[in-house]
């Protein structure tokens, strides 16, 4: 059995690692593009920007993509400069049928200096949705009264509509190295916005015009109701690397894949959040941390069903302890549910939860007989060493009141429930510690605390949520150095009545109560 247990591990993780080196592997076939070896070859195909051309930007706005009813400029720059980047904050005015719940597109065009972009042939332009469509937040509560601060026309139902939002922000690229292109090994990503066109006997293509749909955050949405006649957008521009192109398409395609399979603005917007609030390097330490985290959730939770599975006394083991965690597991899930937390976070925290009710079962020996749909609840009893325990566990809950009344007086006066929840949760770890000290020995336990520190400044999470991943630490410290002091006594009696060995003596260093 150990042996299919072992077998069954290393199987998980190797396909973790085989998933990872699989991930290297396409993110590298991602950022590297195979160059042009020879200009001269009748495949290559070369950049329009080689030339220094004079170029202008010009945006416009619309009802419909492709312009019909209308257009109108509402930016432009002359003599644009690919290398030059550049923030305008300009006032754009709203059509009244956008005011009503309407759409209206960014029409970017990067086209030749001193014409029209309608009329000159080598422009490039791309389409944005300037507008979206997002249910509006529920007006807020006073805790006080009661009462709603602001109450929305038309009841519950206009609140769960989708209303037209405003998109503040508009952010342009532009590729500006100098890549020829291989016709043989022309990325797919990429195909969809390449121009080409024929200039004698070379082919050339225009400039790669890119709109960076990620970096459209719910934080910058602007509700648009029939009052809104004019509102701000920000236009800034930069340059970007082929291969941070490439990837940003990919990753743009990837979020409006999952959107399309059900995920709200919100999990997108998370998702989103990693990409654009970090650079590349932070991006791929993101991945890692993000997917060890997730592997040691898994076996750190394989180790606590199978400790606890195996487990059929709680000598040594704190069920004060285990009653708290269960407890304050089972609220901060609730929690990070009503507060709609990244899935990354939220899932495990249900496992979590789940996992301490199953312990609870086992630590006070619970059975649940069910007589029709009526259950009853059978405890059972402990034997001298459990009860020895159950003293040790008291007498450190009695330490431990006399921090815990003040403190209960103090928090109940100053801070919300949860993080009373929160700071009660550290307390609470205390007595198995207390308990590891009386009986000089060390329950093995399951920790992943520092990947969690990791996971913590990555991930987006509420603060209190995050802040209580660092309260870990200290007991880690603690136990660590517990463990060092009362290493494995291989002569104690297990409650089978069985031990490793009878030869050799126990290590741990006595000290005194």
């Amino acid at each position: 059995v150990l042996g299919s247990k072992t077998s069954f591990t290393t199987l998980i993780v190797g396909v973790f690692v085989v998933y990872v080196l699989h991930t290297c592997w396409v993110m590298y076939g991602i950022v590297y593009t195979k160059p042009c070896e020879n200009p001269k070859f009748e495949n290559c195909i070369n950049p329009y920007l080689a030339g220094k051309p004079r170029l202008q930007l010009s945006i416009y706005t619309a009802l419909r993509p492709n312009a019909d009813g209308g257009h109108t400029l509402i930016h432009e720059e002359e003599d644009f400069d690919v290398e030059t980047k550049f923030e305008r904050i300009v006032n754009v005015s709203l059509p009244k049928k956008t005011c009503k719940n309407g759409t209206l597109y960014a029409m970017v065009f990067l086209h030749q200096a001193g014409m029209s972009p309608w009329q000159d042939p080598r422009q490039v332009h791309l389409v944005s949705q300037l507008t979206t469509y997002m249910i509006p937040k529920p007006p807020e509560v006073s805790l006080i009264s009661g009462e709603e601060a602001t109450q929305p026309k038309g009841g519950d139902s206009a609140v769960d509509r989708p209303v037209s939002h405003w998109r503040s922000r508009l952010t342009l690229n532009v590729v500006s190295e100098d890549f020829i292109f291989d016709r043989d090994f022309l990325p797919s990503d990429v195909h969809r916005y390449l121009r080409v066109f024929q200039n004698g006997k070379k082919r050339v293509y225009l400039p790669l015009l890119f709109v960076d749909e990620l970096s459209n955050r719910v934080k910058d949405l602007m509700e648009i109701n029939s009052t809104s006649t004019e509102l701000p957008l920000t236009i800034s521009y930069d340059t970007i690397s082929l291969g941070k192109l490439r990837f940003w398409i990919h990753m743009q395609d990837a979020v409006y894949s999952l959107q399309q399979f059900g995920f709200t603005e919100k999990d997108a917007d998370e998702i989103k959040g990693i990409f654009v609030e970090t650079n590349l390097y932070f991006l791929a330490l993101t991945f890692f941390v993000a997917a060890f985290h997730l592997l040691f959730d898994f076996l750190a939770f394989k180790h606590d069903i199978s400790f606890w599975k195996q487990k059929k006394s709680m000598v040594g083991m704190s069920s004060k302890a285990v009653l708290w965690r269960c407890f304050s597991t089972i609220v901060i899930f609730m929690y990070l549910f009503d507060e709609q937390t990244s899935l990354l976070v939220l899932i495990p925290a249900g496992v979590g939860s789940m996992i301490e009710v199953w312990k609870v079962k086992k630590a006070f020996k619970i059975q649940v007989i069910w007589k029709g749909v009526k259950p009853t609840f059978i405890f059972g009893k402990s034997d001298e060493s459990e009860r020895r325990t159950v003293e040790y566990d008291t007498l450190a809950m009695k330490y431990l009141s006399y921090l815990l009344y003040p403190m209960s007086l103090i928090l109940s006066l100053m801070v919300p429930f949860l993080t009373g929840v929160y700071v009660f949760g550290f307390l609470f770890m205390l007595p198995q510690l207390f308990v590891n000290y009386k009986f000089i020995f060390v329950h093995p336990q399951a920790f992943n605390t520092f990947i969690d520190d990791i996971f913590a400044f990555i991930i987006t999470m509420p603060t209190s949520h995050r802040l209580a991943c660092f309260r870990d630490d200290v007991v880690f410290l603690v136990y660590l150095y517990q463990r060092w002091l009362y290493p494995v006594d291989k002569t104690r009696m297990n409650e089978y009545g069985l031990s490793y060995t009878e030869e050799e003596k126990p290590k741990g260093k006595a000290h005194k109560d």
